[in-house]
């Protein structure tokens, strides 16, 4: 009998071991394969008991029985379900296309798992010990599974194509030789990624990355010493939401619904940059109680973002930078507390339609907030604040923070040009409190009407008869500019009287100067 025609017939090969025989029934059978001690400290896979050659077949037998395997037992449907498994050798199905169901869990592999440009329908890896998980342009019609599962040496899945979804729920990945822990740039996921309470040591890799749904990184820990970003994923694409924030610890749900009142969660951590440049999402980025560590040179960069609702709502950075730079935002959910300090925030061209604060967020906060991110003066990011104000329906708001543009605008003018700010700041606040400039007329009217009453009456101007002195009325012709009240032509003014009628004039013109000055800036802004 010829092997190929005894494997065509479902007769048992001669070469097999008692486990990998075992195995070979269980597949043409459809049944799960368990080879557990029942000891959980020996069962461990990511322990360090050994197992003996009971538990043992090799990765050449694995690939036969899924490149070229049996047919399934009458009424069965063949499929490879193995718990406790220990598979030596280098499991390479690079290219083959594997119709059977794969699911292990609890196993251990000797060496790298080989899966470039495969075919599956779903395979589940579940809490699996994997040196690396080679897996470029793998393509499955269901699901990729790797729920709690220890990489050693990194994942790859560059322009993988998943049909459904990709769970790394709790999975810990280490760095391969290139510094990635998983480098997946390209891939395609039809539903969900969910990494949740992910452990990464290593970069994250995601550039150009396409996820159907959602991508939620809840409670993961992401750390990368080594080099700059432990997050890069610019031009990433996510339908829905990216979840950065908490998940839930020990509940059977960790996503989806927010944990019942006592139960403990964990955080989004990152030691190290994150760059989400040019992203692309549907619904929301959520950054509620994320926590990231940052060196000086390190930052979380979302320039030109373009997302509906942005929730910064995690802990301030005490180092690196926050860029913002031309991002798009429809609704900015954020706190007071969650933005960095003066020259960590930048944020020239973002653009946002509303404010949506949670918490206290004072007006003169977020000025502050405006402040942090120009440390050079720059007139888009008060325009922008004023504008979705006023879009709120708070006008007076508005005004405050377009005042406080001016002012920010002075220190870095001439001397000369910053004397006339200070009096346009003073007389009418830059025309945007115009009621300054009826109290100093009211003030300086008073004040020039009490002077020339204790001046006495003036002597008249030429053969005019003896006319009416009136004080108040002669100093408010000296204060009006343009408009004639037939007053100061009647006296002639000498000494005291003539300094205090030229001060009166000087003070009425630059009063009239800032007050147009800043009628015209505010039908300009109009």
């Amino acid at each position: 009998m010829t092997e190929g025609a005894g494997i065509r017939d479902g007769d048992l090969p001669d070469d097999l071991t008692a486990a990998e025989a075992g195995m070979w029934q269980a597949f043409r059978n459809g049944s799960v394969y368990d080879l557990r001690s029942g000891d959980g400290a020996v069962d461990d896979p990511h322990g360090g008991h050994p197992w003996g050659p009971a538990r043992t077949v090799r990765a050449r037998i694995v690939c036969w029985l899924l490149l070229d395997g049996p047919p399934a037992l009458a009424g069965r449907v063949a499929a490879l379900k193995l718990i406790g498994v220990h598979v030596s050798g280098s499991l390479d199905l690079a290219g083959g296309s594997v119709a059977p169901y794969v699911e292990l869990q609890g196993c251990r592999f000797e060496r790298e798992v080989l899966l470039p440009e495969a075919r599956f329908t779903t395979v589940r890896l579940v809490n699996c010990s994997v040196p690396r998980l080679e897996a470029a342009r793998v393509h499955t019609e269901g699901d990729l599974h790797l729920p709690r599962c220890r990489f050693h040496n990194g994942i790859r899945l560059t322009d993988a194509h998943i049909g459904t979804d990709l769970l790394l729920n709790q999975a810990v990945v280490y760095r391969d030789r290139t510094g990635r822990s998983i480098a997946a740039d390209g891939m395609t996921v039809g539903q969900d990624l969910q990494a949740e309470m992910l452990e990464s040591f290593g970069e994250v890799s995601l550039r150009s990355a396409q996820v159907g749904v959602s991508l939620s990184l809840r409670g993961a820990r992401l750390r990368n010493p080594y080099t700059r970003l432990a997050l890069n994923a610019p031009q990433l694409t996510v339908e829905r939401t990216l979840y950065l924030s908490p998940a839930a610890v020990g509940g059977t749900q960790l996503s989806g619904t927010t944990p019942a009142r006592g139960t403990r969660i964990q955080r989004f951590e990152c030691q190290g940059g994150v760059r989400l440049d040019d992203g692309r999402f549907g619904d929301a980025v959520d950054f509620e109680r994320a926590r990231f560590a940052f060196t000086d040179e390190q930052e979380l960069s979302l320039r030109r973002v373009q997302v509906p609702e942005l929730r910064f709502l995690g802990e301030r950075p005490q180092r690196g930078k926050v860029v913002l730079s031309g991002a798009r935002i429809v609704n900015l959910v954020d706190r007071a507390g969650s933005w960095p300090g003066p020259g960590n925030l930048h944020m020239p061209g973002f653009a946002y339609e509303n404010l949506v604060p949670q918490g206290p967020f004072p007006l003169t906060e977020r000025l502050d907030w405006v402040a942090a991110a120009t440390a050079e003066y720059h007139p888009e990011p008060y325009e922008r604040l004023a504008a979705v104000l006023r879009a709120g329906g708070e006008d007076e708001d508005a005004r405050e923070v377009l005042l406080a543009k001016q002012r920010r605008r002075r220190e870095t003018l001439p001397p000369a040009a910053k004397l006339w700010g200070y009096a346009q700041d003073w007389t009418v606040a830059y025309g945007y409190r115009p009621g300054r400039a009826a109290v100093w007329m009211a003030v300086l009217w008073a004040a020039g009407s009490i002077a020339f009453a204790r001046a006495g009456r003036p002597q008249t101007g030429g053969n005019i008869g003896e006319p009416p002195w009136n004080p108040a009325l002669f100093a408010l012709d000296l204060l009006l500019p343009v408009v004639d009240l037939g007053q100061v032509g009647l006296w002639q003014l000498h000494g005291r009287r003539q300094w205090l009628a030229a001060a009166l004039i000087l003070l009425g013109w630059i009063l009239a100067t800032t007050v147009a000055a800043g009628a015209t800036r505010l039908l300009r802004r109009s």
